[in-house]
């Protein structure tokens, strides 16, 4: 680590372990409520004070606008969250994608977030890849975090032992995949569900297997022939929409209530899912749709918002700030789960849910019931007999799959309309 990073670090490390110290000090065994601030005696908050003569520098590298009402945005609101609850300051750069700025490489951002001062880097998107493992190279004492990938999973298929500064953190947003396809499935009155796809890879196979699952599951409990449900998904050749290169998402929704589907379940960045079905009804039609990524997404349409599947990644990146600046930062790939005790807990929970007004009271309660189940382990989605999309086995009768065989979807699965590759 450079030096003046290092003392940077090393007196902000300082002063989480003066916090640690504080609440420690000022906390009892009784049973008064926590509450989310501990004040310090004035002294010993001065002492503090004084210790910290730079906040923590972060650099966050998002694919699309920071204010997207999706994912981009689920991660900007996750800086924001570092800065209040450690003081630090967040350097942003958004767009960063060959439409918006193809001029203009990761490795090129780290270098200027780097020369800034960023002791920490957060690149945000599968895309990133190649961009962030060069920058993790050239600058091998900054710590950073890609996001949604792998290089950091020593049993995974592109693990990088040489990049002991690059660490991997994602959520299992395949259980909120299947939560939002079982919401799908006890609303729909056609039989028919359709997935907004954004492009195809691991990740976005694995997504849309997991709502095809939730919804065949509870399509199945309430007594339906699993033959008679409906499971189409359109990919639109990016996370959101780049005209003249990527399908147009509105028109594609169009195109999926046209044909039969009432309920879309989005599975790019954007909204535009929800928007254009809470267009179509006010127009009179009976349609609902799902939106992806962020926890406030409904508000675009509540009236026909199922509920929304959402990431939630500021306590994860809260952690690894600390770790950093304790000096305990290692490398690790983590593929985090919710917090059943409170999966909309904003300090605890990584995948959340909120249930939206188009959801039924009565589906609502199955919906719970669902979930209940899954927090568990009485159902567990990725379970036997399984085929893939081409007939071939994928998972035998009673058979569970390994996290390698879902995070590496090699195609979708056997009941989903729709390409498995590109």
């Amino acid at each position: 680590m450079n030096g003046s990073s290092g003392r940077m670090l090393r007196r902000w490390g300082a002063v989480l372990l003066a916090f640690a110290l504080i609440g420690a000090a000022c906390s009892d065994d009784g049973d008064a409520e926590t509450s989310e601030t501990t004040t310090a005696p004035d002294d010993t908050a001065a002492e503090t004070t004084a210790a910290v003569e730079e906040p923590l520098v972060f650099g966050m590298i998002l694919v699309g606008p920071r204010d997207d009402r999706g994912w981009s945005q689920a991660h900007f609101e996750a800086g924001e969250y570092l800065e209040e609850k450690l003081g630090a300051e967040m350097l942003v750069v958004d767009l960063v994608n060959p439409a918006d700025k193809p001029e203009v490489t990761v490795e090129q951002i780290v270098d200027d977030m780097v020369a800034e001062g960023a002791g920490l880097i957060f690149a945000t998107s599968d895309d990133m890849k190649d961009g962030i493992q060069l920058a993790a190279e050239k600058h091998p004492d900054v710590p950073m975090i890609w996001s949604s990938g792998d290089s950091a999973w020593v049993e995974g298929e592109a693990y990088r032992e040489d990049l002991t500064n690059l660490g991997n953190i994602m959520g299992q947003m395949e259980i909120g995949k299947a939560i939002a396809g079982c919401a799908a499935a006890l609303t729909t009155d056609t039989g028919q569900i359709a997935y907004l796809g954004p492009l195809i890879n691991d990740e976005t196979r694995r997504l849309v297997a997991a709502a095809y699952l939730g919804a065949r599951h509870c399509w199945e409990g309430e007594g339906n022939d699993p033959a008679d449900l409906g499971f189409k998904v359109t990919w639109i050749g990016f996370w959101f929409q780049i005209p003249g290169v990527t399908l147009d998402p509105t028109q594609v929704v169009n195109e999926f209530y046209d044909g039969g589907a009432d309920v879309v379940i989005s599975g790019i960045d954007t909204t535009e899912a929800i928007v254009r079905a809470g267009q179509r009804a006010e127009a009179g039609e009976t349609v609902w749709a799902i939106p992806y990524d962020y926890g406030g997404a409904c508000a675009e349409a509540e009236e026909v918002c199922l509920g929304v599947p959402y990431f939630n990644w500021g306590p994860s990146y809260l952690d690894v700030a600390i770790q950093i600046g304790l000096g305990n930062f290692t490398p690790q790939f983590q593929w985090l789960g919710p917090d059943w005790t409170n999966i909309n807990d904003r300090d605890t929970s990584h995948i959340g849910w909120v249930t939206g007004s188009g959801l039924s009271a009565e589906n609502s309660d199955k919906l719970m019931a669902f979930m209940t189940d899954l927090a568990n382990g009485s159902v567990e989605i990725f379970r036997g007999p399984l085929n893939y999309q081409d007939g071939t086995p994928f998972l035998a009768d009673g058979e569970t799959a390994t996290p390698q065989q879902i995070w590496y979807l090699p195609q979708l699965l056997e009941g989903i309309e729709g390409a498995s590759s590109s």
